[in-house]
């Protein structure tokens, strides 16, 4: 995220041309995800005016609580967004669709914009499909996060969900909407017909073509990662189809008992770590595949836990006995950890 064309990437891989650096996988899936038509976005345009018409001012606020409560509705609510990499748009317009009736009630009042209400019923087709999508990106950003993200779990979560996109576009052309349950329930409503056409869809599956492309192009680098086999399964793996320098090793691990039965114990992950002094040259290749930062989760944990230091609530603070800095300070001296336990035990800050 800091220039790999002309920022501090590009002058890194010149002076240093074999080292190894990644862009972070959840702020690339999360610039994917803003990857919409004129359409969908202006629609996008819309609910977020409407729902800022509502929420910004507290008589309007109120007398839509009192519509939902009317209406029997589930939530008597709207939800605001922000522009993270968490995607809330997609909880937002989920529950601006739940409530897409009492929404369209509430400004056909005669004090209220007509306008407001026509562009959206208009667009009723439009507000259905966002939220659908938008959840299934929100899936794959939670999955991408977590702190034992690695390099090759970050490319099964992408490569899958590229490969979902063409599911979901042949889903669309052939109207099984199994995939996209507000499009699903719109079909289902007498007024289909006057709800959801063929134009419609057609702009659907252009988005998911649109998307796939971007994420191809985006995540280009981890689909040309290569990834032996015998990283994650070595004992089933065939020896002799790997590097010739790695050969001998392999085979001494695939008859090392032992070895065997701590990996089925303990997995790949950690097995490879903990093995690395005994297979040099097999971890020498692999490393950058477990050790590097596919995200900077960890980065932003690390920093959201210090930041709480500089609150008035430091002094309740037991992070050191929690835990959460401890993650970030994996790699420091015990000595320093044990320090900073007790001063925090003696009231230092």
């Amino acid at each position: 995220m800091v220039g790999r064309h002309r920022g501090f990437i590009a002058h890194l891989k010149r002076e240093v041309p074999d080292i190894f650096t990644i862009h972070c996988v959840i702020h690339r899936q999360h610039l994917a995800a803003k990857h919409l038509s004129d359409r969908l976005h202006s629609t996008l345009q819309a609910v977020m005016k409407a729902v800022n018409r509502i929420k910004a001012h507290s008589l309007n606020d109120r007398i839509f609580r009192q519509l939902c409560h009317e209406n029997e509705e589930e939530f008597e609510l709207l939800l605001l967004h922000t522009e993270a990499r968490g995607l809330s748009k997609g909880i937002c317009l989920r529950r601006f669709y739940d409530l897409y009736d009492s929404v369209l009630d509430f400004f056909k009042c005669k004090l209220l914009d007509k306008k407001i209400s026509t562009d959206l019923e208009n667009r009723r087709a439009d507000v259905a499909y966002l939220p659908d999508i938008f959840n299934k990106l929100k899936e794959v950003n939670i999955k991408l996060q977590g702190t034992k993200m690695c390099l090759i779990k970050a490319k099964g979560i992408i490569m899958a969900f590229i490969s979902k996109l063409d599911f979901y576009k042949s889903c669309l052309l052939r109207l099984d909407l199994n995939q996209f349950p507000s499009l699903k329930a719109l079909k289902e409503n007498q007024t289909f017909d006057s709800c959801l056409s063929d134009t419609d869809l057609d702009c659907y599956s252009s988005h998911l073509q649109a998307l796939k492309e971007d994420m191809m192009i985006r995540f280009k680098d981890l689909k040309e990662l290569k990834i032996p086999e015998w990283v994650v399964n070595p004992f089933q793996a065939d020896a002799t189809n790997a590097d010739p320098n790695l050969v001998e090793e392999l085979i001494d691990l695939q008859n090392d008992i032992e070895g065997k039965v701590l990996f089925q114990q303990i997995g790949y992950e950690a097995f490879w770590p903990k093995e690395q002094d005994k297979y040099p040259h097999l971890w020498k290749k692999i490393k950058l595949l477990l050790l590097a930062f596919p995200s900077s989760y960890l980065a932003e944990k690390g920093f959201s836990v210090v930041l709480q230091l500089l609150t008035k609530q430091r002094n309740r603070l037991q992070i050191c006995k929690r835990g959460d800095l401890r993650l970030c300070l994996s790699n420091i001296e015990p000595d320093i950890i044990k320090l900073a336990s007790s001063h925090q035990a003696q009231g230092s800050h």
